[in-house]
């Protein structure tokens, strides 16, 4: 059986990412421009909600606002009301960058969305949220099995 979402889903996540390698800041991976880009609209998060942003694992979420964090482009520090939660928030550097990524990825959906139609953009709105929605809970099946396996053993 031919995978007709999952496939292309794929590809054009790995073309994305040769496009923002086209940056001046060529530097930046796939995952710290996506972190980037999430924060030029807000300029400060929570972790909980990049991760919800970005569905990265936690770890790797950790691993790449440490790589953010080292280079100068985000500062980490304590939520003030709840001292558990992290807040995650631009540096002057790290905001002019997030812009420009931004702006990249704007350009590219502009020209995506001249090329189809407001019904297009509702069905691969659609599909996309079937994909992600049936993978989460697949995954998340998954890890339950998992964890009832080692119970067992």
């Amino acid at each position: 059986m031919p995978l007709n979402f999952v496939q292309p889903v794929h590809r054009a996540t790995h073309r994305i990412g040769i496009y923002l390698s086209a940056l001046p800041r060529g530097q930046l991976t796939q995952g710290e421009a996506h972190i980037l880009a999430l924060l030029a609209r807000s300029r400060s998060a929570k972790v909980t909600e990049l991760h919800r942003g970005l569905a990265h694992k936690r770890s790797t979420l950790t691993s790449i606002l440490d790589r953010l964090a080292e280079r100068g482009l985000i500062e980490r520090t304590v939520g003030e009301s709840d001292r558990r939660t992290f807040i995650v928030t631009l540096t002057r550097k790290g905001a002019r960058i997030a812009h420009q990524v931004n702006r990249h990825l704007s350009v590219l959906e502009q020209a995506v969305a001249r090329r189809v139609t407001a019904i297009d953009i509702r069905g691969f709105s659609k599909v996309i949220a079937a994909l992600e929605d049936e993978a989460h809970q697949r995954s998340r099946a998954n890890r339950g099995m998992h964890v009832d396996k080692k119970k067992r053993e």
